[in-house]
């Protein structure tokens, strides 16, 4: 199919009777080990998901995910790999041993009798760890966990000063080492820091010498893993001080093997996140749907939305290729911590005017049944007819498309699987739109505007 018929298929579909719209509605349930997922996603059928698969067989979808496993270089822009993904493969390399490489400084940590941790760090650097240190949190815990993110002093006196005179370990994140806001907490903790209490987590080991760090203080990552990918790596080291980190790896090792696997499984699975991608790149550039709100419906979950939306929104925010038959890339994605977002824009979502699609993400609970009742009414409410009343005023939308993901567990390698899933679905998405996920040079620009103005 050229991509000519592919654009005339298009034009055929938009013109579908509404009259027809129930007979368009995608079957199907994917079932895992770790995850469980069901769409609602009226206006979009097997018919959209075939006319997109022939796509992404045109546009040679199977070699690129083999380029991105084997290494090859899919940054074109900066002429890298891009290597994250190498952290969750148990291997003997000495670069992405995430094991050896940390074991020694987790040691000490535990050893020295500290009682604070504090990471500095912003962007990956602060959204992964926090993520991970939310969902892993222990009541039995003898250590506290701090993350500033450092723009603003006022945020570092106020978690830093109450912890004065107390034995408190730094941990220092940046690729780079050029991000002002961490080399701002650098200046500020002066003489606090030494090569005791102290490390760094960096590509630029050049630099954190300069800056005062010994050799054996630094901890480092390669290039070729980007910073919204960095929570596979060392820069997640605080979140493997107190838990068997290597699950976490596990579970994200584990949907790799699937997107790349030829078992039925495998097959279901690989489906499964065409279904996530088809869907978007149809409601987004067809559907006039430019949001996506992520919903999580647990505690330790709360950061997810966070997480996901530099995820995809530096990964996808770019300008559309002029090759490609989409014009719209990346959604605008917000949300937060469902049960609380019900009570502040949730009235938008269910009688505004505003387009959006859905995310849905939960694991039931038998200590917190409500919030898996709202979870799934919520998915119900936003997707389908409510038949509760027949006053006018109280008639919601119910046109949201929903993807709904269960968490069979709140585990380390449960949530490995959910985040590779979710890379799997933004690398996928840069495929057929024809893009580099893994450049930011928009974030570069405003970095370097916010020089001038200082100076």
């Amino acid at each position: 199919m050229s991509k000519r018929s592919i654009q005339n298929a298009f034009s055929d579909l938009k013109k579908l009777s509404k009259n027809d719209i129930k007979k368009r509605k995608l079957s199907f349930k994917f079932n895992s080990e770790f995850l469980n997922y069901q769409p609602y996603l009226k206006d979009f059928s097997s018919q959209h998901y075939k006319i997109f698969d022939e796509l992404a067989s045109q546009l040679d979808l199977q070699g690129s995910l083999e380029d991105l496993f084997n290494g090859q270089v899919v940054n074109k822009t900066e002429n890298r790999p891009a290597l994250h993904h190498q952290y969750r493969i148990d291997q003997k390399s000495k670069a992405f041993n995430y094991k050896k490489i940390t074991e020694f400084f987790i040691k000490r940590i535990k050893n020295e009798g500290f009682e604070n941790i504090v990471t500095f760090g912003i962007g990956g650097s602060y959204e992964g760890p926090k993520l991970l240190h939310e969902f892993t949190q222990k009541k039995s815990s003898k250590l506290n966990y701090y993350f500033i993110s450092g723009p603003d002093k006022d945020e570092f006196n106020s978690i830093l000063k109450p912890l004065s005179g107390q034995k408190n370990f730094y941990i220092f994140s940046s690729k780079s080492l050029l991000t002002d806001e961490t080399l701002s907490c650098l200046k500020w903790l002066g003489r606090e820091r030494n090569s005791m209490n102290s490390i760094v987590i960096t590509a630029n080991s050049k630099k954190a010498i300069s800056l005062g760090f010994h050799e054996n203080c630094i901890i480092p990552f390669p290039e070729s893993v980007g910073g919204r990918y960095s929570i596979w790596s060392p820069i997640s080291l605080s979140a493997g001080i107190e838990n068997n980190f290597s699950r976490f790896l596990k579970g994200g090792l584990a949907a790799d093997k699937m997107i790349l696997g030829t078992t039925k499984e495998d097959k279901q699975y690989q489906k499964f996140i065409k279904i996530l991608v088809f869907s978007d790149l149809w409601f987004n550039n067809f559907k006039n749907k430019k949001n996506r709100v992520i919903l999580s419906y647990n505690w330790k979950l709360r950061s997810l939305a966070n997480y996901i939306q530099q995820l995809e929104m530096e990964s996808l925010g770019k300008q559309p290729n002029s090759r490609s038959l989409f014009k719209e890339t990346g959604q605008s994605v917000f949300g937060g911590f469902g049960s609380t977002a019900q009570h502040s824009y949730f009235q938008l979502l269910h009688q505004g005017t505003a387009g959006f699609c859905t995310d849905i993400i939960y694991s039931a609970s038998r200590s917190s049944p409500l919030s898996s009742a709202q979870a799934k009414g919520q998915a119900s409410l936003l997707s389908s007819d409510f038949r509760g009343s027949s006053n006018a005023l109280e008639k919601t939308n119910s046109n949201a498309p929903v993807n709904l993901f269960h968490l069979n567990k709140l585990s380390l390698d449960g949530l490995g699987f959910l985040l590779a899933t979710w890379e799997h679905r933004v690398y996928i998405t840069a495929c057929m739109l024809e893009i580099n996920p893994f450049d930011q040079y928009g974030v570069a620009a405003g970095k370097v505007i916010a020089k001038k103005f200082l100076s």
